[in-house]
């Protein structure tokens, strides 16, 4: 059977994380074998990368090289052998993230994460995304009340603007791949989207 490669995006606060067990409850009972993963992390090197890029202040260059760096990793590490085994592969963020956060958020040339992708993974891309799209005022809200923030998540609300814009583009750009889930709605409703949208798709 072949595997299948899902990615999970989104603005922080967006709601993403919250249906990860659903997706992967829901290939499990159609007879799929799972894995479920995240970046930046997912690999003992890219959990240690992940602790410095999400705690640590540094140049935006150097921020963007060290998902990069993660994501090596992880694509040798966790992706590859599991989609050769015919798994599906659910990440939390793939290279979509590092083009809304790094280029949109912090206002890198896209060119430039356009050469770490090619030399990363020019053959390796996502059969699907799932863009939980919200306004950046509600996500906000939900962030008020969560886990204590990382240094993204205390970023203020222009660059979480910027970032939802930088995936919306990513979202026009590529509209067979990534498809826009509208996260305001309850989460009911957007089980009901995902629903819809893996039935057509598989």
């Amino acid at each position: 059977m072949q595997g299948l490669f899902i990615t999970l995006e989104g603005v922080d606060g967006a709601g993403k994380s919250s249906h990860l067990d659903w997706l992967a409850a829901w290939f499990s009972a159609r007879g799929r074998v799972v894995r479920m993963t995240r970046e930046p992390g997912g690999t003992p090197v890219g959990e240690r990368l992940r602790e410095i890029v999400l705690h640590e202040p540094m140049h935006a260059e150097t921020e963007a090289l060290i998902m990069f760096a993660a994501r090596r990793e992880h694509i040798e590490q966790v992706i590859r052998p599991a989609l050769a085994k015919g798994e599906v592969v659910i990440s939390d963020r793939f290279t979509d993230a590092s083009f809304a956060y790094q280029c949109g958020g912090r206002g890198l040339p896209d060119a430039r994460l356009e050469v770490l992708e090619s030399w990363v993974h020019a053959d390796l891309n996502p059969d699907l995304t799932l863009l939980f799209d919200l306004p950046t005022e509600i996500a906000a809200r939900r962030l008020a009340t969560a886990r204590s923030p990382d240094r993204f998540e205390r970023e203020k609300g222009d660059f979480h603007a910027r970032v939802r814009a930088a995936y919306l583009r990513r979202a026009e750009r590529h509209p067979a791949r990534i498809r826009v889930i509208d996260g305001s709605r309850s989460l009911e409703d957007v089980r009901a989207q995902l629903a819809g949208i893996l039935e057509s798709w598989t």
